[in-house]
């Protein structure tokens, strides 16, 4: 249908740039009228008014053809214009269990605060309707700024939210809704009582919890699904930018869910302060891809079998290498690897053999360059055969 818009204009404006041409062809039949009775010495006279009415013929069409360009052109941009997307105000709900105003009430009141970060607040409510649900209230602009105002930017915020809150799998965490304001917005998942694997790592630390090896490495295995899925089976793939502890929420049993998949790129501004868990390439003049999530990934890893976080001062020491990459690929080398492993997990002489390969793995994704990395897709069954699932 679009094309039949554009075509048509285009037709009619070639076929009256050729009005002129049966102009053109009584003038040339009047020149060869007038050859026949004069002499052969008026032939160059002929031809020059040949070339002329050739020349008008030729320029016409080429007039018509552009002039028809421009047009069609016009004519597209209106039609994109009146068919784009509206900006949405309100709530914009994707749970039929989520009704708009039901939610704008919640968000008016008082919340349970259940957790804070450099990107935004966490909040707990519940419903009219008794679903409980969390709220994560980002600033991705400063009040005031032009961006605050900005319909484009909106409008690529508005659909690349929709397009998260359409990614199902058993490892994320649903987009159930989200509040755009003027300043802020309000995203809107399901309640995860456990909390994240940051929240159960911190009270393994402090001797709070115990999770055992089979545990931690269901952990990596639905994490790296997670990724899976959104690397090859999305369609445009799906990178998500901020893998960490802290957007890994867990549920009753301990399965995990990935959270604030792809918010980084939209909300970079959110995202700039340095954490342990960033590929090296990942700095905003490099190009970020499947692998930098990885790299992401095999830090997390590393948490999960050492218990140590990535930003302990422990690892700035030059002795131990600057970073738990280095600490583990230097272990690794020196066959040492056994005393990286967090002692509360340490036991059967199996479940230790499976820890010292989820080790060899670890390093092989923290590797300094992406092509050295092994893909999403390849790592779920290096992973699964460490441990029937």
């Amino acid at each position: 249908m679009g094309k039949c818009n554009y075509l048509l204009p285009l037709l009619l404006l070639s076929w009256f740039s050729l009005i002129a041409v049966p102009c053109h062809g009584f003038t040339i039949k009047h020149v060869l009228m007038e050859s026949e009775t004069h002499p052969p010495s008026s032939s160059p006279g002929l031809k020059i008014e040949v070339k002329r009415v050739t020349l008008s013929i030729f320029f016409g069409l080429i007039s018509g053809f552009v002039i028809a360009i421009l047009v069609a052109g016009i004519i597209r941009c209106f039609v994109q214009y009146i068919n784009r997307a509206p900006i949405l105000k309100g709530p914009v709900v994707f749970s039929p269990k989520i009704d708009p105003k039901t939610l704008r009430a919640a968000l008016d009141h008082e919340n349970q605060l259940i957790g804070t970060s450099p990107n935004g607040a966490y909040y707990k409510t519940a419903l009219d309707n008794g679903l409980i649900i969390a709220v994560k209230r980002l600033e991705p602009f400063e009040i005031g700024s032009p961006e605050t105002h900005s319909k484009p930017l909106k409008r690529k915020l508005q659909q690349e939210l929709q397009v998260l809150a359409g990614l199902r799998h058993r490892h994320l965490m649903s987009l159930r809704a989200y509040v755009r304001e003027s300043d802020r917005f309000s995203l809107i998942y399901d309640y995860v009582p456990t909390g994240s694997l940051e929240d159960a790592m911190n009270k393994v630390r402090h001797n709070e919890l115990q999770m055992g090896w089979d545990v931690r490495l269901r952990i990596a295995v639905g994490v790296i699904k997670a990724l899976k899925f959104l690397h090859f089976e999305c369609n445009p793939c799906v990178l998500h930018y901020n893998l960490k502890p802290s957007n890994v929420m867990l549920d009753a049993e301990f399965e995990p869910k990935l959270a604030d998949c792809g918010l980084a790129n939209l909300m970079p501004k959110l995202y700039r302060s340095p954490n342990g868990y960033r590929a090296p390439e990942s700095s905003p003049n490099c190009r970020y891809t499947d692998k930098s999530d990885v790299f992401s990934f095999g830090v997390l890893l590393g948490v999960l079998l050492s218990g140590r976080d990535p930003l302990d001062p422990f690892f700035g020491e030059a002795a131990n290498g600057g970073s738990l990459g280095r600490w583990l690929r230097h272990l690794q080398q020196a066959g040492e690897a056994q005393q990286a492993l967090d002692k509360s997990i340490l036991g059967q002489e199996v479940e230790e053999d499976e820890m010292l390969m989820a080790v060899r793995i670890a390093i092989v994704c923290m590797s300094d360059l992406p092509e050295d990395r092994p893909s999403s897709d390849e790592l779920v069954p290096m992973l699964s055969r460490l441990h029937s699932f």
